[in-house]
């Protein structure tokens, strides 16, 4: 195993990485709970939405 096959290795290793990072978050799954962390900056001390 050369320096350039440890490379490659890595490389692949980050794409797939990435890509499973991005079905992850954009899932149909994970919608709600994006949807109430969008909404947190207008929650006030009390809980309350502005």
């Amino acid at each position: 195993m050369n320096i350039y096959s440890l490379h490659t290795a890595a490389t692949l290793f980050s794409v797939a990485s990435f890509f499973g990072i991005v079905v992850w978050a954009w899932s149909s799954r994970r919608k709600a709970e994006f949807a109430e962390a969008a909404q947190l900056p207008f929650i006030d001390e009390s809980g309350e939405a502005q």
